[in-house]
This record gives structure tokens, sequence and C-alpha cells, in this order.
């Protein structure tokens, strides 16, 4: 082990500020010093997540399955990979993690970010206080952990079954889940709390915990079960009276406690702008603008900035392509001192932002912001995430995977080219699925898929459970028991993942060698089905960033041109005739999707170009009517973000929904707000109150008003749950008009 003062690592020059140099963490050993750490050989090259822990001041990676808990005492390192490729490394800092420890993270950080050339978008993330882009690779909650490495607490799956701990969850739109005491006196009635026990572990609901967050702490409940436990731990809801006796004598429950403050939104847009330089030998910080909007000529290529938005807690330093690589290197370092110099929370969150990778958060205080080369022609569609650009083409950086990689939060390390087995659950046994069959997934049916693919001379393998949305309660009992023995006979060893219709991975879908996935609405593959299908049917076709594609059948019946979207292809067989239309927007990619929808449906399609459909393809579907066509679909710049409104916490609050949205984030006891850019939704669920329904409007205008972009006037939408237009469910994918018919809960507590 070699030991570096500060004045002589001479690779990063003034890369951290005083403070650090002083700390026993500069004791690290020569690989750490150097660039080119031996964990930084796989960094990047597959598109997914990749996350480290600092342990004795180096890095040790954390296992995929693993992903989402975080010890409080620690730092980590993350790399998200895009298939672009482009990239997000963020820093984690954990409550109680020490002074040396979160010097090392920005030490390798900054290496990180050297290997891979200065391209990626750096995040700083301090607990509690996480970006959106780091809370979206963790839609199912983020846990805290007590201790750290130097309590002995390690990263392992063990399929512990002595574990005995408590968690608090808080939060609805990105859940947390904190280990507390073990104690009664830590719950409370407005909270979820989770009982972890190892075989068993049970939900626990205050009285006043509303459905929407039951909702969201069953996700949790159900990721400690398939990921932590390997799935063979038993879930069990308990409501407040209730209760099991491993907390031993019960004491009374403490009212419910409010959320944080959360800030003003009218703080989210308020912005000034600096210029920081080193010519002199020292960091200087000028002013350029003192309040958004800015106009995007006011950076320039030869320097670096820091856009302010402390007062909401943001800070974002943005890296001239050509200024000086001394202040390149310190942009993190710097926007940690700017921190420091304004008197900011240390909370705050930095993003270091090179040109060409400004995300969008950063780039709404612009009022003229275009990027270059911008538009040449329709663009895919996408759903929200956090966005980085690549030669000019937007990719979802919380679900972007290409077709040759795996989903690494299920643990994937191929292309999905091993081997696959398929079988439907049936009379609550096994029953193999033809082989032509394979990639076809029915809604009244649950499937086991067994797939082995090797690593590191090993065989691994993943047991997918697939549920469709018309299945049974005893399909489902039985898929979950055919899943554990299915396991058993495997050692344990493999992976489980369990998926709902129309929630498939990216990795799922790639497992059929370039077919599309094809999704029946219901129905099933056994031979005696269970309802024949319809004389007329419609197949939504999209392809996600990730190249894989997806066929849905959309549910709607009868078969309407609402269902329509400029920027997809579909597939539309009546019993005379057999149509595939393809919107402006759509890609030649989906249109060979296409051929597998039509060579299954039988018959010589008509192609159908959007603008020159003939009366008989109007006529099949009803005749004429609004569909999608929205401009933002086929030429995004902005991505759409979807907002909630709510007022449960006793004052009306907006959060924003991380990571992809879909159209079960639709809390429908809350107002919801969508912002596709060109104009502002809003979506009423039929259990808001009456503050939420008369609070709501007036947010709405003031989140437009109060746009750094200056965008003014927009049209705000109003609609109820129930009778959304295609304008609105355009943004969800194969959107289901009976999702709500019945109760979200019911649904995952059959998962239970």
């Amino acid at each position: 082990m070699l030991v570096f003062p500060c004045k002589n690592i001479k690779t990063t020059p003034r890369l951290f500020p005083d403070s650090l140099c002083s700390s026993s963490f500069l004791h690290l050993s020569l690989r750490a010093i150097m660039v080119s750490h031996k964990e930084f050989v796989a960094a990047g090259k597959q598109p997914g997540l990749q996350v480290w822990r600092i342990e004795n001041l180096d890095l040790k990676p954390v296992p995929k399955a693993l992903h989402g808990s975080f010890y409080t005492g620690d730092a980590y390192l993350l790399l998200f990979t895009t298939a672009a490729p482009s990239y997000n490394i963020h820093m984690w800092l954990g409550e109680e993690c020490s002074q040396d420890e979160s010097g090392a993270v920005a030490i390798f950080a900054t290496q990180l970010d050297d290997f891979l050339g200065g391209k990626p978008v750096q995040y700083r993330d301090v607990q509690n206080c996480e970006s959106n882009t780091f809370l979206g690779y963790f839609k199912s909650g983020i846990k805290y952990q007590k201790g750290g490495v130097a309590s002995g607490f390690q990263h392992v799956v063990t399929n512990d079954m002595s574990a005995k701990r408590l968690l608090h969850l808080k939060g609805r739109r990105a859940i947390r889940a904190t280990e507390v005491e073990l104690s009664w006196a830590s719950f409370n009635k407005g909270d979820s709390f989770i009982l972890d026990l190892g075989k068993d572990v049970y939900q626990w609901c205050g009285s006043e915990c509303n459905r929407y967050e039951r909702l969201k702490a069953s996700e949790v409940s159900i990721g400690i079960r398939d990921n932590e436990r390997n799935g063979r731990a038993k879930l069990h809801m308990v409501e407040e009276g209730e209760e099991p006796k491993a907390l031993g004598p019960k004491t009374a429950i403490a009212p419910s406690t409010p959320d944080d403050e959360k800030a003003d939104i009218s703080n989210k847009k308020k912005g000034a702008l600096y210029m920081i330089s080193d010519a002199s030998g020292t960091m200087k910080v000028s002013s350029v603008a003192p309040s958004s909007p800015f106009k995007q000529a006011m950076l320039s290529p030869e320097e670096c900035y820091i856009l302010d938005n402390g007062v909401d807690k943001n800070i974002f330093v943005w890296k001239g392509p050509k200024a000086n690589m001394s202040e390149r290197k310190a942009a993190m370092s710097a926007g940690q001192q700017f921190i420091k110099d304004k008197g900011y929370s240390n909370t705050t969150q930095i993003q270091v932002l090179p040109a060409g990778a400004e995300t969008t958060l950063f780039k709404q205080f612009f009022s003229d912001w275009r990027d270059k080369d911008e538009t040449t022609g329709p663009s895919k569609a996408y759903t929200i995430g956090s966005i980085a650009k690549v030669k000019q083409v937007p990719f979802d950086a919380s679900t972007l995977h290409s077709n040759k990689a795996m989903a690494a939060q299920h643990g994937m390390v191929d292309d999905g080219k091993g081997k696959v087995q398929i079988w439907r659950v049936e009379n609550g046994a096994k029953a193999p699925v033809d082989p032509s069959l394979y990639g076809h997934f029915y809604g009244g049916d649950c499937y086991l898929i067994l797939y082995s693919y090797r690593l590191g001379g090993r065989e691994q393998h993943i047991i997918y459970t697939w549920w469709g949305l018309k299945c049974t309660q005893d399909e489902l009992a039985a898929s979950a028991f055919l899943t554990v023995l299915l396991d058993d006979s495997m050692g344990g060893s493999p992976v489980q993942v369990r998926v709902t219709q129309g929630q498939e991975p990216p990795h799922l879908m790639s497992l059929f060698q370039g077919k599309p996935m094809i999704i029946h609405t219901g129905g099933t593959s056994r031979k005696d089905g269970q309802s024949q299908a319809g004389s007329t049917r419609l197949f939504h076709i999209r392809q996600s960033s990730s190249n894989a594609t997806r066929a849905v059948e959309v549910s709607c019946l009868p078969a309407s041109a609402s269902s329509l979207n400029t920027n997809d292809v579909f597939v539309l067989k009546t019993p005379g005739a057999l149509f595939v239309w393809r919107g402006v927007g759509a890609s030649d990619e989906e249109m060979d999707a296409a051929k597998h929808v039509v060579g299954f449906l039988g018959g010589s399609p008509s192609q159908v170009s959007e603008g020159k459909e003939p009366a008989d393809f109007w006529s099949a579907l009803g005749g004429k009517k609004e569909y999608q066509t929205s401009k933002s679909l086929r030429n995004i710049v902005h991505p759409p973000r979807l907002f909630g409104c709510s007022n449960k916490t006793g004052r009306l609050i907006v959060e924003e929904i991380p990571g992809d949205f879909t159209q079960s984030d639709l809390a429908t006891d809350d107002v919801m707000l969508l912002d596709t850019w060109d104009q502002i939704f809003l979506w009423v669920g039929n259990e808001a109150n009456e503050e939420e329904k008369k609070g709501a409007p007036k947010i709405a205008k003031e989140y437009v008003d109060s746009d750094p972009s200056g965008r003014r006037g927009l049209p705000i939408t109003t609609i109820k749950q129930g009778a959304e237009p295609p304008t609105f469910t355009g943004w969800f994918q194969a959107w289901d008009l009976k999702m709500w018919e019945t109760d979200p809960l019911d649904r995952i507590r059959g998962k239970f």
C-alpha cells in the first residue's frame, strides 16, 4: 500500500477541497489513484446499472439482486449506461458515511469520468435527497439499512431466513424504506412498515395509511421476497389491530407524522447563471445572468458554468467542450465549493453536464434551447426518464437497454441468446408450451419461463413468472407455488422475476431473437381455449428505445380509430381484410415486427400510410375519429413529465414520478399533472378530494407561468378518470380501458 500526500497527486490538480486533502482517505492503494482501476474494465461495456460500494477505500461491486439497498454508513458509486452509449455517474452518500469514504467516492467518480472520456453526466446524491434520475432506477423503492462496511455489514445474497428487521416506508411516488428500531415505538398510524423475519415478511399498514401508499408498499414487500429471499419467504398483509406477536406486548401507536416540507413549486424555476474560471490560478465565480430564463448563447464553449437553482436544492455545472482540462476535471469539486460558499444545505443535489448531454431539468432554464442538428425527421417516441442525447437522438436513461444487453436489475449478463423453456400453468401443474408459440403470451394464462445461460464457465438461470391480467386467482397461486418448486429443483440458485402483463422488462422481451413479444389481451394458448378471439382485432406495435419490440392487442372493443397513434404501427384484422397502418413517426423496425403479427393472423395485408387511408380502413374501425397526433410525439425535444398533486399530508404538494411512468402511476386518489410541453393535462382520479380538485388548476397555472424557458398561455386540459381522450392516453402504450374495473390493491394482494 502506498501513501500519497495531497500535493503529490498530479493526475487531478485542484480536484478536491483542502479539507479532503488532509483526510486519511488518501491512504489509497496505487490502483485507486490510477485512472485505470480494475473495476473500470467492465464499466460501461453493456447497457444497464452497475453499483459499487466503498470498502476499505476501494471499490467492491454490489450484487445485482441487491441493487436499491444502501447502508447508511457507506458511500456508493453507480454507473448507468445506455445503448447509445451514454452514461450517468452517481455518487451516493449515506447520512453516516465518513469523510474518508465521501472523499474516496469523489476520486473514483472523477477517475471513472476520465476513463469514459469525460462524457458522463455526474450526480451527487445524498440519502433521503436523491435526484429523480437516481430514484428512477429503482421503481420498487430503495431501502436504507443500518450500519455499513465498518460495522461488518456485507452486500451478499444469502437467503437469510434468520433476518429480523423493521423497515419504515415513506413516500408516495418514490418509496424509501428505512431500517428503524424493532419496537412498537417506531410505528405510527399514517405509514406502512415491513417486519422482515426471514421466512415471513409482514406488511403492516396504519389505520391512516391510504390505498395508494399500501399499493406502493406492497411492491417493496414483493421485492424483498423475490430478490433477497429468492422467492422463499411468505408475505402477509397486516392491518393495524391485527398484529403478530413478534414485537412483544403492543403499546399505543403514535399518530401519523407529516412528510418533510416540500419546496414551493416556484422554487423549481428560479435560477442564476455564473461562469467559473481558474485563469488566475484560483477558481473565480462571476455572474452572467441573475435570473432565468437564460439564452443558450450565454454558454461559451471555452468556459464552465454553474446554474444555481439552490433554492430548490439543485446545482448544475456545465462543462464547455473547449474549456481547459483542469476546469473540466474540477467541475464536481467546484459545485461542492459553490454550495459551501452560498451556505446551501449539504443535501443539495449536483449535476455535472458535459456539452451535448444536458438533462431536461437543465435545459428548461433556457428560453431558446436547441440541440445541435435537433430535428432531421420524425423521431421515436419514448417514455419519461432522464434523457441523455448522443448524436441528437433522445434516449431514456432510466429504461434503455439494447437487444444485446442484459436487464441489469435482474442480474443478466448476456444478449438473450441462451436456452429458453416455457410452461403454461394448467390445472395446478406445468404444461409445456409449443416452441412454435414462444413469444406469444395470452392474458388469460400464467407462464413460467426458464432462461439458462453461461457466465464465467458456470450455468446460470432466471425464472420469469408471467401473470396475465385475466388469469384466475387459482392460477396466480399455482404459478407462485410452481416457481418455488422449479427453484428448489435447481438447488435454489435461479434468480426469480415476477412479471405482470404489460410490465415486461427489456431482457424478457429480448429472448425471442428478433421477433416481437406478442401479447394477446385475453384467451389462452391451450388447445381448448377459454375463449374465441374476436372477429376484429387490433395490435399496437411499438419499439422502445431499447430496440425491443412489443405487439400488444388493444383491449378496447369494438376496435376504434381513437386507439391509433401517429408514432407507431398497427395491424388491423377484420373478417374480410387485413391492414398494416404506419404512422408518420413509426420506425422500420416496427414495420418488421408487424410482419410477425401478420404471419400469425394470416392473410395478405394492405399497407396503409397515415394520411392516405382508404375508406374501408376507417369503416373497419367504426369511422374516422380523433387519435394521438401530437407533434411532440413525432418530434420530441422535451420529454413528457408526470406529477402527482396530493394533500394526503395535510397540505397540497406536487411530486414528479421518477423513472418511466405508466398507467398504473395514475393514483386514483390524486390529481395528476401531465406536461407534454405543448399542453398540460390535469387528470382527476375518482377518489381525489375536493381540495385537490380545486387546488390543482392553480398549481398547473403556476407551473406554466413560472416556467424558466418562458412558456406562457399553454392549454390546460382537465380530464376525469375513465373519460380520457386519445390525446392523453396516447402517451401510455396500450392504454387499458378496463384497468380500474378491478381494485389495484386486490390485484397486488393476489401476488402475495
